[in-house]
């Protein structure tokens, strides 16, 4: 069954796995960017090691800023006004920032969905690899240039030892979205928060690109927050799904539970537009 859910306060009435303490525990965050209506709602999920949670909703439901709020990382006027964000053992929100940035790309890393704006277009892509390795003290700079080449080619682009003098717009959009994964996976942080990762890309690209974060899941252990508005997605990817609206979650449990028996109007409607799906 669909784990208890408490609709007035948007979240699961049981937030801890069976399983250990959960890598990444999320408790009633809430965020405003100053309108009478928050952004983000008394938001309560979990992640464990190793788990993939797909985060579902229509674009301005709360998901992305839910994920920079995760990292610290609001634009102002965007500010957390309540809650707690605690991975592996520490409130990320009680950190100051020089403690938080050790956790940006290390602890936790984050896919953008759109790479062409994220990467740095006039500095080649081997560069930025190895920058985030050096970034963290996680190797000299002629390790960090040779772990680059092994990153470019653990992502399956071709030709990796030529592909990291490239500068990104001599790339395709696929391509980019591997840098991108590459970059996230360089220090080999516990969580990966991929944030809508193939929706600047074509139907096969998105797949293979699915494929691939599927394969590095597994290698590496890592945890997935996905973020999505394709239940398509989930379906593939997730072992759990947080269905969110308008600010708040509405539904929580496991993929095959949620898909099999939707308990909101608005999971119903997300489902329903996937076309012969279920």
């Amino acid at each position: 069954m669909n784990e208890p859910f408490d609709e007035a306060r948007g979240k699961p009435l049981n937030q801890t796995p069976a399983r250990d303490k959960p890598l990444l525990d999320v408790q009633h965050l809430s965020v405003t960017f100053g309108g009478p209506t928050p952004a983000v709602d008394d938001v309560s999920f979990s992640i464990a090691r190793g788990e993939t949670l797909g985060l579902v909703g229509e674009s301005g439901s709360g998901k992305s800023v839910t994920a920079f709020s995760i990292l610290r990382l609001l634009q102002s006027p965007g500010r957390i006004t309540a809650g707690r964000v605690v991975f592996d053992g520490r409130d990320l929100l009680a950190l100051a920032e020089d403690e938080m940035r050790e956790v940006r790309g290390a602890g936790i890393s984050l896919i953008f969905q759109e790479p062409m704006t994220a990467l740095n277009p006039v500095m080649r892509v081997g560069d930025q690899i190895a920058e985030a390795l050096l970034v963290h003290g996680k190797a000299s700079r002629a390790e960090a240039r040779a772990r680059a080449v092994e990153l470019l080619e653990a992502v399956k682009i071709g030709d990796p030892t030529r592909r990291v003098r490239d500068y990104p717009h001599q790339l395709s959009g696929g391509m980019r979205q591997r840098v991108m994964i590459a970059i996230a996976l360089a220090c080999r942080p516990p969580l990966v928060i991929a944030d809508e990762p193939t929706t600047a890309l074509d139907v096969t690209i998105q797949a293979q690109v699915l494929e691939l974060l599927r394969e590095l899941k597994a290698r590496y252990n890592l945890a997935l927050l996905l973020i999505t508005h394709d239940f398509g997605v989930i379906a593939e990817m997730a072992d759990r799904v947080a269905v969110m609206y308008q600010g708040r979650l509405v539904e929580h449990g496991s993929v095959r539970e949620v898909l099999r028996r939707p308990s909101h109007n608005y999971t119903r409607n997300l489902l329903a537009a996937v076309p012969g799906a279920w």
